[in-house]
């Protein structure tokens, strides 16, 4: 078990409007649009899939029935709707929804711990383009990931991960040696972001190993979980320019 619970934001001098609109966004969505992931015909619609980014084309499906073969019990899916928007938009909409509330605590969390000191270097608005072009590039590269290891390209996907996956990467970067408070195992210690984030990008790349032999990685993501942490590292320095000595300091090395 390893959780972070906090970092130090004694250099915050703005304050993380943008952060909390976007935390107050994913709450909203769930509890009231997603109702608390049971409106599947909702969450359907208004996810990413693979297949209608790749062709630019709406796919509606029936439901089927499924069989689990470890516990040999069947469950119902629910089929594709008809999405209410350009196929496209889903790379946004997708990012707001949650498969479960455990999905939603856990993002949350990393978002509220990390976002708030991005926001407080760039800016309000700067924060918040920098947050949705890594949740669309990570989605994005969720999409590609799984036309190239030929997996189920009707699955759809949705969550805030991608998206805080970039954030991360940007944190990674600009406050290496920030100190992080972390629960590990029934512990609570400071540890540098670099190894706070180091590990659970560790994590995502161990775990994303199952994807290249077929498996679904229990419907995780992690492609684009390492594609927005990628965006992140990329894209943070655009986004620094031009703010605070922090970024200054840097874009000087």
């Amino acid at each position: 078990m390893f959780i972070p619970l906090g970092d130090d934001n004694s250099d915050r001098r703005i304050r993380p409007v943008i952060n909390f609109a976007l935390i107050g966004l994913n709450l909203l969505v769930f509890f009231f649009w997603q109702g608390m992931g049971n409106n599947l015909p909702f969450t359907y619609s208004l996810s990413t899939v693979p297949q209608e980014i790749l062709t630019g084309t709406d796919v509606v499906t029936g439901e089927s029935i499924v069989r689990d073969p470890n516990s040999g019990q069947h469950y119902r899916i629910p089929g594709l709707g008809k999405t209410p928007i350009s196929v496209y938009l889903t790379l946004l909409t997708s990012m707001f929804m949650h498969g479960g509330l455990m999905h939603l605590v856990g993002n949350m969390l990393y978002l509220h711990i990390f976002g708030d000191n991005i926001e407080n270097l760039m800016g309000h608005q700067r924060y918040l383009g920098f947050y949705l072009v890594c949740g669309v590039l990570a989605s994005l590269a969720h999409v590609f990931t799984s036309a190239a290891l030929n997996t189920d390209l009707l699955v759809p996907s949705l969550g805030a991960s991608g998206a805080i996956s970039g954030v991360l990467g940007g944190y990674f970067l600009l406050f290496p040696r920030r100190r992080v408070r972390v629960l590990i195992f029934r512990f609570v210690r400071e540890v540098p972001a670099l190894v706070a984030i180091g590990v659970w990008f560790a994590f995502q790349l161990i775990s994303s190993i199952g994807m290249f032999s077929g498996d679904s990685s229990g419907g995780v993501a992690y492609g684009a979980h390492i594609g927005g942490f990628i965006a992140g590292l990329v894209l943070v320095k655009i986004f620094v320019i031009g703010k605070s000595s922090v970024g200054e300091r840097f874009l000087s090395h």
